[in-house]
Order: structure tokens, then C-alpha cells, then sequence
């Protein structure tokens, strides 16, 4: 199986073989970039690839590919990431950027046809890719609400059991004071 190790796809494939009772030492990974991954795929060198939009949406549309496996509960959330020394220094930065990337979400939900072209203008996509990869992406929520977290916490949990985590990591203690830092996105929504 070709995967982008500690990507997202990787992620998703070590929860989905955890929820099959397998493991890492049940299949072969071959440690691929996202679109290598898709090539090795068409051309036959691995029998399967975990991998991401637009290059699934691609692979599926463009080569045939047939999706096999997918279930949205495995796939953690998109989410921002900030450096803590960053957020100290420049948190009206921080919040400049939520508010702006708020309002893009809301500005995507409400022009869907428009927000297709754009990406496939931007992207260089097919308009059917573009449209494929918009269909997969839930741009509903803009927090990390108690799903998130789950989501987030099984995915850290399955990166500890696989061995890519050390044994000894605290994940309660990182979840609780570490990882997740709702503040600003608070102050975004309650205002």
C-alpha cells in the first residue's frame, strides 16, 4: 500500500486496518509522496494507495481508479496549526488570520459553483476534479468541537499503538493542555 508517512492518508490507513484487528506488520507500506503514490498505483507497482484530494479525485476520474474504502470517521479534521511562541507574541495576528479564513468557509458554503471554478483555475484541475474534491470537503464547522477532538485523540491513539508515537507519551495530558487550543477561535465565534 503506498502512503505518505505521517500524513493524513497514513493516518486513515493505520485507524482502518486498527478497526480490521490489523497493524502495520500485516501489509507492506511503501513510503510514497502523495502523487508518486498515485503513479505507483496506475502503474501497478502496489496493489493500493492511501491518498488525498485532488490526486483521488483525479485518479478515480481520470484513470479509473475505483475508491474502495472510505469512511469520513477515520479521516481527521482539517485544522490550523500555530506555533505557541507565535500565538504568545502576535495573537491579533492569529485572530486577523481565523477571521479571514472564517470568512473564505462561509464565502465557499454560500458559492459552491464559484468556489469550483476557482479552484480548478487556481489548482490547474479538471473542473470535475475541482467539483469531486469540493463534494468530500465539509467546510460546515470552523471549531474543534467534542467530534474533533474524538477524531483527533483516536488518530493519536492509533499513532501510539503503530509504534510512530513513544510508548511513554502522555496523550491525556496532551489533549487537555497541549495540543488543542480553542481560544481564539472562542473569541471568534462568540463575537
Amino acid at each position: 500500500v503506498a502512503a505518505t508517512p505521517g500524513t493524513d492518508p497514513w493516518i486513515f490507513l493505520l485507524r482502518a486496518l486498527d478497526r480490521a484487528g490489523l497493524g502495520r506488520a500485516d501489509i507492506k507500506i511503501v513510503p510514497l509522496q502523495h502523487q508518486d503514490g498515485r503513479l505507483a498505483l496506475d502503474r501497478g507497482d502496489v496493489d493500493a494507495w492511501a491518498g488525498l484530494d485532488p490526486f483521488m479525485a483525479q485518479a478515480e476520474l481520470q484513470s479509473g481508479d475505483r475508491l474502495f474504502f472510505r469512511d469520513t470517521s477515520l479521516i481527521t479534521p482539517g485544522t490550523l496549526l500555530v506555533r505557541d511562541e507565535f500565538a504568545s507574541e502576535r495573537p491579533e495576528m492569529v485572530s486577523k488570520v481565523l477571521a479571514a479564513y472564517e470568512r473564505g468557509r462561509r464565502w465557499a458554503l454560500e458559492n459552491r459553483a464559484e468556489m469550483v471554478a476557482i479552484l480548478a483555475d487556481a489548482a490547474k484541475l479538471a473542473p470535475e476534479v475541482a467539483q469531486r474534491q469540493l463534494d468530500r470537503t465539509d467546510l460546515r464547522t470552523s471549531t474543534i468541537g467534542p467530534a474533533q477532538r474524538a477524531s483527533i485523540s483516536a488518530a493519536a491513539s492509533v499513532l501510539k499503538t503503530s509504534g510512530a508515537l513513544s510508548a511513554g507519551s502522555d496523550l491525556t495530558k496532551a489533549f487537555a493542555t497541549e495540543l488543542i487550543d480553542t481560544r481564539f477561535t472562542d473569541k471568534l465565534t462568540a463575537g
